[in-house]
């Protein structure tokens, strides 16, 4: 079974968060969301408390197939700033393991030069932080093993991609017939 770290901080973007946990799980993917706080409870951008299944200090990262960013402010800055999650991030790119963001989380792998050459998106006005990017304004942009996703409004398709990323077409061809997507 594919594994998934999803790393929550305080001002994380719920949707996001919580809708990309609901279609891997769907897609029989196992997903641990990680609280970058010290306690495991995480108060979103919308004020809405969420209970993480583990601290990061207890999580392996370099067992999971892929990390995966929410984005919303000051989320996406809280990640960005956390020096764990960031030598997290670094090992999982030297491992050729997956990555993937949303929103205003791309600035992270943008500040860390992981961007440089690829094609990304972002939430508008977050372009800036994308150092070295192609920035594309898609919906959604997979380059190379770096899944981005543009915003709140695309993270049905943002799942979708990395869903198909870690378990084929098929698999989430019938997550999306059961979700009505289609």
């Amino acid at each position: 079974m594919k594994n998934v770290l999803l790393f929550l901080a305080d001002g994380f973007e719920e949707i996001e968060a919580l809708a990309t946990v609901d279609v891997l799980r769907r897609a029989g993917v196992q997903v641990t969301t990680v609280s970058i706080n010290p306690t495991e409870m995480v108060t979103g951008a919308h004020g809405i408390p969420v209970i993480a299944d583990a601290l990061f200090a207890d999580c392996a990262p370099a067992e999971a197939d892929m990390l995966v960013l929410p984005g919303g402010m000051p989320g996406a800055a809280n990640l960005d700033a956390h020096e764990g999650l960031r030598a997290a991030i670094s090992a999982h790119v030297e491992a050729g393991k997956w990555l993937a963001a949303i929103c205003a989380a791309p600035m992270v792998y943008g500040h860390m030069g992981l961007l440089n050459g690829k094609n990304a998106t972002c939430y508008p006005g977050f372009e800036g932080e994308l150092a070295g990017a192609a920035y594309t304004a898609a919906p959604v942009e997979k380059d190379g093993n770096i899944i981005t996703g543009k915003g709140p409004a695309v993270v049905l398709p943002f799942a979708y991609a990395l869903a198909e990323a870690l378990v084929g077409e098929e698999v989430v061809a019938q997550v999306k017939n059961g979700m009505l997507y289609n």
